[in-house]
């Protein structure tokens, strides 16, 4: 199965805490300016070689966005619809896709239907909306009922999906947003979580309404292909991968994240024909600038995050090697202001990163064996971590790439094997040219850095 979007490079943005809004919504300010703010970084996104933007959660809620009362209305810390109408108008007019975080599996506690069950209990029409409702026990809030809470967070009142009145409700919505805004797709929250029937018919539904419209699933634990099939969603998240690259580089390990790609990707991989979406960080974990030991890693993480099989995400900020850390109590730290339209001090470590990313997806735009090539290992060491891409039956520049990392603060030089022969060009250093001969050749290495040799 192949993704609309397997040849996209994502910005991730969560607007909320970007644009500095307030941390609860008062229900009765006037429209914010912070969707308006961001229309005015695309330009900086358009340059960097972002070609589709996931942005969420949107739509009015009463405090962290996921925990939603209306899904018919931007929130009023951000803006408004028009507002929201102009700014996915603009991206398309700059070539940028748009995904919203679309929360469907609960809601906050200001939703209407929740709101008429706590007035009129068992006589609301509203009870067979939520799970687990019991009358006979009170909840943890004080209600008078019991209901099923996300993960236990009584603030997000879980939603029976199965319900056809709630169904009815949250795709009216997806029209909405398909129609009024013209998006191109969705990242649902906590699909793990979310029944498959619920799933299928809303891929249906929104792909009647859009053929091209795509669908990812917030998984965090489980087998991907339960949630990336036909019929269902065109990816998922990629946690395991998320956790091979940064603790690859943390424990001086590099056969975590061979043995991650191998299990994914190689020959027999689980997940070769699955276009998994892959992230440094999120919203939800710390910054990767914060988890890795050597910020000097960054580059050659980020190297290899746009290399590998995958849909690579960049998250706000991050590519200004942006720290952050959640606490047990806030992931406020995660999710700070920023200014997206401005740059970095020049000559500064966070203007290198943001140039070397730039490359990378430019390199990864260039050379189709990165974007759909096989995946194929070459040679592993604690510190050093060789691999090929390549297009089967295809012999011409940009079918075979070979990427070699070294985590090492030292140089090195590895010997791979089982390659063609012939001239290899360094993409990163002015296309130098490396010669394999008899099937081998020497890679020299830089420390905390990379090369990307395309097959000429």
């Amino acid at each position: 199965m192949r993704s609309p979007m397997k040849h996209d490079v994502f910005y991730h943005i969560y607007p909320l805490g970007a644009c500095g809004a307030p941390e609860r919504n008062d229900f009765q300010s006037p429209a914010g300016e912070g969707i308006k703010t961001l229309g005015r970084a695309i330009p900086r996104l358009k340059k960097l070689g972002i070609t589709s933007l996931y942005i969420g959660p949107l739509f009015e809620s009463t405090a962290h966005g996921y925990d939603t009362l209306d899904y018919f209305w931007v929130d009023r810390r951000l803006g408004t619809n028009d507002d929201l109408r102009s700014f996915v108008s603009s991206c398309h007019d700059n070539g940028i896709k748009v995904i919203l975080d679309a929360v469907l599996n609960h809601t906050g506690r200001h939703f209407f239907a929740f709101k008429d069950l706590q007035e009129r209990a068992g006589a609301s029409p509203y009870a067979s909306w939520f799970k687990g409702v019991d009358f006979s026990r009170k909840s943890p809030l004080g209600d008078p009922f019991a209901y099923e809470g996300w993960s236990g967070h009584y603030d997000l009142a879980k939603l029976n999906t199965e319900n056809e009145a709630v169904r009815d409700h949250l795709f009216k919505a997806v029209r909405h947003w398909i129609e009024s805004f013209n998006i191109d797709g969705l990242r649902l929250d906590a699909a793990d979580v979310l029944s498959p029937s619920f799933m299928d018919s809303l891929s249906l539904f929104a792909k009647t309404l859009k053929p091209e419209f795509w669908l990812m699933g917030e998984v965090v634990h489980g087998d991907y292909r339960d949630w990336a099939r036909e019929g269902r969603l065109d990816s998922v998240t990629n946690f395991e991968m998320y956790k091979g690259l940064w603790s690859s580089f943390n424990d001086r390990n590099f056969f975590e994240i061979a043995w991650t790609l191998n299990r994914q990707f190689g020959e027999d991989g689980l997940y070769r024909n699955l276009d998994l979406y892959n992230f440094a960080d999120n919203h939800d974990v710390d910054r990767v600038a914060s988890t890795l030991h050597s910020k000097s890693h960054l580059f050659p993480l980020y190297g290899l995050l746009f290399t590998v099989p995958g849909i690579p995400s960049l998250y706000y900020g991050s590519e200004w090697a942006k720290e952050g850390k959640r606490t047990a109590t806030s992931d406020r730290a995660l999710r700070p202001a920023i200014d997206l339209t401005a740059s970095p001090r020049e000559g500064s470590m966070d203007s290198d990163l943001e140039r070397a990313i730039a490359r990378f997806i430019e390199i990864r735009r260039e050379t189709p064996a990165l974007r759909e090539g096989r995946y194929r290992q070459l040679h592993v060491e604690s510190e050093q971590f060789a691999f090929m891409r390549e297009i089967d039956g295809v012999h011409v520049g940009g079918s075979r790439a070979i990427v070699a990392v070294n985590a090492s603060e030292r140089d090195q030089t590895i010997l791979v094997r089982g390659i063609p022969e012939g001239t290899w060009l360094d993409a990163l250093d002015g296309d130098k040219p490396f010669m394999a001969r008899n099937g081998a050749m020497d890679i020299p290495l830089t420390p905390s850095w990379l090369r990307i040799l395309i097959k000429q």
